[in-house]
């Protein structure tokens, strides 16, 4: 069993371009108006709509600090911070903003 998170959104062409080149993702499903994206089983999708919906966090779990540094080094331009241990979470973490204005963290559980 699995599922998808879908959003809509103003920028379809902008915000699948920065989630399949930037993030890693890859496109699973394309419809008429909605794309579907997975990144190692975790499944997301925007579709073309009036309005965009901006709530919500994305998160992206890596499995070392080392590659959550690399995907930071990649998102640099649109990062809101960067990486740092979270002790509440027990996470090592950051944010970025898709075109949408959308939050994307990047993190990876520690031991």
């Amino acid at each position: 069993m699995s599922g998808i998170v879908f959003f809509g959104t103003e920028q379809h062409d902008a915000v699948v371009e920065f989630y399949t080149d930037r993030v890693g993702a890859e496109v699973w499903v394309e419809q008429a108006d909605c794309t579907i994206l997975d990144f190692d089983g975790f499944r997301f999708g925007f579709c073309d709509r009036p309005d965009t919906d901006d709530c919500g966090i994305l998160t992206f779990v890596y499995d070392s600090k080392a590659a959550v540094d690399e995907r930071h080094d990649a998102l640099a331009d649109v990062a809101r911070d960067d990486p740092h241990e979270n002790d509440t979470y027990g996470i090592y973490q950051f944010f970025a903003d898709d075109p949408d204005g959308r939050a994307a963290e990047f993190q990876v559980f520690l031991d």
